[in-house]
């Protein structure tokens, strides 16, 4: 598993350009949306980040569940209340969600060496 994280940074960086530069109006107001929902408002961005890890490892959508653990972590998410949120998100979804938090464990070793 070790360099998942610089692989996912970089694929991500490298497909949104590209989604955005060949994106219609609708996708790019989409990604518009996408951002400002997670910055500061009545609730700090870390809630919800806290928020969106949480629902995205219920949906279990790894590409997701790596992007909020990124951003849990940048914005100053200790690992014990990152594993809190993991387990709301276990308890919601149920033992599905068990092969997402092995990779999102994974993931969030890996954040924390860096």
């Amino acid at each position: 598993m070790a360099g998942r994280l610089e692989a996912f940074r970089t694929e991500r960086e490298k497909m949104n350009a590209r989604i955005l530069e060949t994106g219609t109006t609708t996708t790019k107001r989409f990604f518009n949306l996408d951002n400002a929902t997670y910055k500061d408002g009545e609730l700090p961005a870390l809630t919800k980040e806290y928020a969106g890890l949480s629902a995205s490892l219920v949906l279990r959508c790894d590409d997701c569940i790596a992007y909020h653990l990124i951003r849990c972590v940048e914005l100053g998410a200790s690992e014990a209340q990152i594993t809190e949120i993991l387990d709301v998100g276990l308890i919601v979804g149920g033992s599905i969600v068990i092969p997402h938090l092995r990779r999102a464990r994974a993931l969030l070793d890996e954040l924390l060496a860096e």
